[in-house]
């Protein structure tokens, strides 16, 4: 049974009398308390760490079968988007029209995270309906890839709320968020053999050992592993 200690504000106050005269910084107070806690042999306790919830691909084709029943097309064209690319929520919303290539089946990401910029692609058998989906936008003076009725561009929360609204209808144990579909995509490819070099680029994650294996290769190289793997894509 621990003894009872004093309050924490209380000590902190005691400990600062003896502290005060080292004039001490961040950084020595940091140093300081590393020390302080191996001469009290107080051992760092770690969180544990939960895996990320990743969607069942019947779970996909289950949310999938609403959006497409909905009738929606906007709905699918953002949900399709996500499945196929990987973007992050606030990637999406800031797309512009001239960002898509649909020659080369990709779009370009301005300002992601990290404020890089990177190229993403889309599969072949998607090219048509994107094509259809900027054309369509052109003809209604839009800017952004996704605006609404009233040429605003989708909002974050607003794209969120969309994909609440199916995932509640599908009956799913939890609601498919931007980022569990961009999960889903990246343990797909993953699942399929692609190196992690050539995942890299498209998810935006940093890691300085694949970009050091994918400087070395070609996006067209990336590309074609993306199209092997995504003729097999559930939906």
């Amino acid at each position: 049974m621990i003894e009872q200690r004093t309050p924490a504000k209380k000590k902190a106050k005691e400990l600062a009398k003896y502290l005060r005269g080292e004039r001490p910084d961040y950084d020595y107070l940091k140093r300081v308390f590393q020390q302080l806690r191996e001469e009290l042999e107080v051992e760092v306790a770690q969180k544990p760490k939960k895996l990320p919830y990743v969607p069942t691909e019947d779970e996909l084709k289950r949310y999938y079968d609403l959006v497409w029943n909905g009738k929606n097309f906007r709905h699918m064209m953002i949900i399709k988007t996500f499945v196929y690319t990987g973007v992050r929520v606030s990637e999406l919303v800031n797309i512009q029209l001239t960002d898509v290539d649909s020659s080369l089946c990709q779009i370009r990401i301005n300002n992601g995270k990290g404020k890089k910029d990177r190229i993403v692609p889309f599969p072949q058998s998607f090219r048509e309906l994107l094509a259809m989906h900027v054309e369509t936008m052109r003809k209604e003076k839009a800017r952004y890839l996704f605006e609404s009725n009233w040429k605003i561009k989708y909002t974050d929360r607003g794209v969120r709320k969309i994909l609440a609204k199916y995932s509640e209808a599908a009956g799913l144990s939890q609601s498919l968020s931007p980022h569990k579909l961009r999960h889903f995509l990246l343990t797909w490819l993953k699942k399929k053999g692609i190196d992690d070099a050539l995942i890299q680029p498209y998810s935006g994650h940093e890691s300085g050992q694949s970009l050091e294996i994918y400087s070395k290769l070609a996006l067209p190289e990336a590309q074609k592993k993306y199209n092997e793997a995504m003729d097999e894509f559930p939906i």
